[in-house]
C-alpha cells in the first residue's frame, strides 16, 4: 500500500544563484513541479509515495527520474517521451523572496501524458491521490489526469487538489477558472493561495470565499496559505487562522507544496478522518504543516529545500 500517488508536472526550475558576476544573471538547475514537490515533502517525512507524469527523454528528464529515485519516490508511472523536451521554468525572486515563473513549454513533455499511460493499479493502492491544474491546461494530459482522478474516486481514495494557477500557461482565463473549479469539485482536500481565492470565488474575502466553495462543492477541508501570516482553514464544523513561523526566507519556491505535503502527512497520521478532528487537533496538524512550509523557504529551490521529519520536530519544539 502506498500513502500518496501524485499526477502532474515534473520539470526543471532554473533558480537564480548569487554566484554570478556583477551585472549578470546566473541560474542553477533544480528539480521541481508542484506535485513532485508535494511527494518530496511527504517522502522526506517518511511516507511511501509514487509519481505519475511525463518528462522528456533527454538529459533533463534523466536527471529528474534519478532525482525521484534518490528520494525514494516511485517511478513506475513516469513516462519518458521523445515527442517533446522536458518542461523548463525560470524562477525570478524579488527582494521579499517571492518568486515569479517564466515557462518553456510549447509543448512540454509534461503535457503529453496520455490516458493509456495511467496505471489503475498504482492509483488504486494509494491512500491519497493528489493532483494540480498544470496537467489540466492542455490535452492529452488533461484527459489523462481526469482518468486518474476517476480511478481514485472509484477506489474510494481521498483526493487532494492544489490548483497552483499559472496564468501564462492557460489559453483562456475563463476556461482556466471553469476547469480549476471542476478540479475542486472532485477533491476532498483543497489548498489555495490568497490570489487563487480572488481568482476563483465571487468574493476575495477568504472567510466568505471558502464558505462559498464548501457550500458549492462539499469539500472536507479547504486550506488557504497566507504566506508568512500562516494558514486559514475551513471544515464543515470549524474555521480559523493558524499563525505561521518567523524565519529568514531566501526562496519561497515550493513553500506551498511543502506546506501541503506536511498537511497530507498529518492527515495520514490520523487515519484521514478529518470530519472527526476537534478544532484543537486540526490546528495542531496545520501548525506542523506551517513549520514544513516555513523551513522550505530557508533554502533555495523547491525539492532540495524540503525538510526531514527530525528537522520539523526540532523546529516546532524550538518555536513553542
Amino acid at each position: 500500500m502506498l500513502d500518496v500517488v501524485a499526477c502532474g508536472e515534473l520539470l526543471i526550475d532554473f533558480t537564480p544563484t548569487s554566484h554570478a558576476e556583477k551585472g549578470k544573471l546566473a541560474f542553477e538547475q533544480n528539480p521541481g513541479g508542484a506535485p513532485a514537490n508535494v511527494l518530496t515533502a511527504l517522502s522526506r517525512l517518511g511516507k511511501r509515495t509514487s509519481f505519475v507524469g511525463a518528462v522528456g527523454n533527454d538529459a533533463f528528464g534523466q536527471f529528474l527520474k534519478q532525482t525521484l529515485l534518490d528520494l525514494n519516490i516511485g517511478t513506475t508511472g513516469l513516462i519518458m517521451t521523445s515527442e517533446a523536451p522536458t518542461t523548463l521554468a525560470f524562477v525570478h525572486i524579488n527582494e521579499h523572496a517571492d518568486r515569479s515563473f517564466h515557462f518553456y513549454r510549447n509543448p512540454g513533455a509534461d503535457t503529453l501524458l496520455r490516458e493509456t499511460d495511467i496505471d489503475e493499479e498504482l492509483i488504486g493502492q494509494a491512500r491519497i491521490f493528489h493532483f494540480g491544474s498544470l496537467s489540466l491546461t492542455h490535452e492529452p494530459a488533461r484527459a489523462a489526469t481526469k482518468k486518474a482522478v476517476e480511478i481514485a474516486k472509484n477506489n474510494h481514495r481521498l483526493v487532494s487538489f492544489d490548483p497552483n494557477y499559472r496564468a501564462s500557461l492557460w489559453d483562456d482565463e475563463d476556461e482556466a477558472k471553469r476547469i480549476i473549479l471542476s478540479g475542486i469539485s472532485q477533491a476532498n482536500i483543497v489548498k489555495l493561495s490568497e490570489e487563487e481565492v480572488v481568482f476563483l470565488a465571487p468574493t476575495g474575502d477568504v472567510n466568505e470565499a471558502t464558505d462559498w466553495l464548501m457550500q458549492e462543492y462539499g469539500n472536507q477541508l479547504i486550506l488557504v496559505t497566507l504566506g508568512a501570516k500562516g494558514c486559514f482553514y475551513r471544515t464543515h464544523d470549524h474555521c480559523g487562522i493558524v499563525q505561521g513561523f518567523k524565519v529568514d526566507a531566501v526562496d519561497t519556491t515550493g513553500a506551498g507544496d511543502a506546506f501541503f505535503g506536511g498537511m497530507l502527512h498529518q492527515i495520514l497520521e490520523v487515519k484521514e478522518d478529518i470530519a472527526t478532528r476537534t478544532q484543537t487537533e486540526l490546528e495542531q496538524m496545520i501548525r506542523f504543516a506551517n513549520a514544513v512550509g516555513a523551513l522550505a523557504t530557508t533554502k533555495t529551490g523547491a525539492i532540495p529545500a524540503m525538510p526531514s521529519l527530525e528537522e520539523v520536530e526540532r523546529f516546532t519544539k524550538a518555536g513553542l
